[in-house]
């Protein structure tokens, strides 16, 4: 069975992502129409473009590989 994954992806101006997971739906129709209804709301409207559908077999693995962290230091405080 295949599920679709809404997701909605800003980058802020400083470069980090901020995602967030809207729901998992039974058919991309349902999918469609969450996009459509979550765009509306506030700070979603501000970045229509930020929406993903992504297509999920479900019991099977879909992050095959390893991982590696990358930590980014701050700058020194003068």
């Amino acid at each position: 069975m295949t599920v679709f994954v809404v997701e909605h992806l800003h980058v802020q101006s400083d470069g980090e992502e901020d995602v967030k997971m809207i729901g998992v739906y039974t058919t991309h129709e349902n999918a469609e129409r969450a996009v459509e209804r979550t765009k509306q709301k506030p700070g979603f409207c501000d970045v229509p473009e930020g929406f993903t559908i992504d297509p999920y077999v479900l019991d099977e693995d879909h992050w095959t590989s390893g991982y590696v962290t990358i930590s980014h230091s701050p700058e020194p405080v003068k």
